[in-house]
């Protein structure tokens, strides 16, 4: 096995870094701002906006457990990584043409497969190329380089917002550069070894171990009140709009300071996010990877109860902080924690079987949230999502053992 770039972390996995990093700056310079761009822009409604975000989160999910399983059995991950970055660059110059919200759909819905096509691959690559005592530390430090990118994009976003006076489209050309460098990136410095084609492996959810089956069944439960981070963006503006903005935000910003200070909490979400990603990751290795999870429940939990009751922006800001904890006690140790539970030559589709766990439902939960928001209030979606983390973290807690066997 090759030398270690940092002590645990292989070459692949520093460039697989650095590959959602640029990716990263490219896909959030747009997320923070799509909702926006719908709902004011397009003049869709909330409904629309759930029903453009859970279509392209399904897709994705759906896609991760085919591709998934494709690389198990063909052996190969890198060409499904490729072809998935390639995918999501497209479809970002292609949103600067949407005149209607459907064309937004087609864009995200593209974006979206292509994520589909690439994620369970290159976090089986990443499980290949590490050991497993550090498996938490590497998922951890490819989390953080992701969501450090997802720190710099929308501060881009920001500052060409403030440049070109709210251009979406231009915007949304910029946002093809990174994401091009990632693909460069990507096709010439990360490599794989020759593997085996297993021309018998058969896709069965039998063949898996019981415990697997039931953190199947919590991320279940646990997605169905997780619906897509744009109703958490368009819940702050909601709050912002009603509470005031900060003079030195209007001053500094104009005509789009609500815009920017949104865009604004977003980051410190992910500044949070980056910088505790990899601490959970080691977390994880020395106390459990299911500890570190109900953990990260029982923040959603509080954080998703606060955007329910919030009336002032400076809660907006803190709820936003502690958020990007949940993230890092969830993201990278959810997927070591698959690894786990699971032989290396099945490691692609049990990472696709989690991904299409969690996300076949943000069809459902993000079309619920939408309307729970149309029809009851604008915390009712808060106030389920709550509650259904509670009960994940209590299902986890009761059901799956502290330490899993490395498989």
């Amino acid at each position: 096995m090759e030398k270690d770039i940092i002590k645990g972390i292989k070459k692949n996995v520093f460039i697989l870094g650095l590959v959602s990093f640029f990716t990263d700056i490219s896909s959030e310079m747009l997320y923070p701002i799509i909702p926006i761009f719908l709902t004011t822009v397009l003049g869709a409604p909330m409904t629309i906006v759930g029903l453009i975000e859970g279509i392209a989160e399904s897709t994705a999910s759906i896609m991760k457990v085919i591709s998934g399983w494709m690389s198990d059995k063909s052996g190969k991950r890198k060409p499904y990584v490729i072809f998935g970055y390639s995918l999501s660059t497209i479809s970002k110059p292609l949103l600067a043409f949407a005149a209607s919200w459907h064309f937004v759909l087609a864009a995200r819905f593209l974006d979206r497969f292509g994520k589909g096509l690439r994620s369970s691959a290159r976090d089986a690559l990443i499980a290949d190329s590490t050991e497993g005592k550090y498996r938490g530390k590497a998922f951890g430090f490819h989390q953080s380089l992701d969501t450090l990118g997802a720190v710099i994009g929308p501060l881009f976003a920001l500052l060409f917002l403030y440049l070109i006076d709210a251009n979406y489209q231009i915007i949304f050309l910029i946002a093809f550069i990174p994401a091009m460098i990632s693909v460069v990136l990507l096709f010439f410095f990360v490599s794989e070894k020759k593997g085996e084609k297993k021309d018998s492996l058969k896709f069965k959810l039998s063949d898996f171990s019981r415990e697997f089956k039931i953190f199947l069944l919590i991320t279940l439960v646990f997605a169905l009140g997780n619906s897509s981070n744009a109703f958490l963006i368009l819940r702050a503006r909601n709050i912002f709009e009603i509470s005031g903005i900060p003079s030195i935000i209007t001053s500094t910003f104009g005509s789009i300071a609500v815009i920017a200070i949104v865009v604004l909490t977003y980051v410190v979400y992910n500044i949070t996010f980056s910088l505790s990603s990899m601490p959970a990751g080691m977390l994880s290795d020395r106390i459990g990877r299911r500890n570190v999870m109900v953990g990260g429940f029982l923040v959603f939990s509080l954080v998703y109860l606060g955007f329910a009751l919030a009336n002032e922006g400076y809660q907006i800001w803190i709820l936003f902080a502690i958020y990007g904890f949940y993230m890092a006690m969830t993201e990278g140790v959810s997927k070591a924690f698959v690894v786990d539970m699971v032989p290396s030559e099945k490691r692609g589709t049990a990472i696709g079987l989690y991904y299409t766990a969690t996300g076949l439902l943000a069809l459902a939960s993000s079309i619920i949230a939408g309307l729970l928001w149309d029809l009851v209030g604008v915390s009712a979606p808060f106030l389920f999502g709550s509650a259904m983390a509670l009960v994940a973290a209590v299902m986890m807690m009761g059901w799956l053992p502290k330490h899993i066997r490395l498989i």
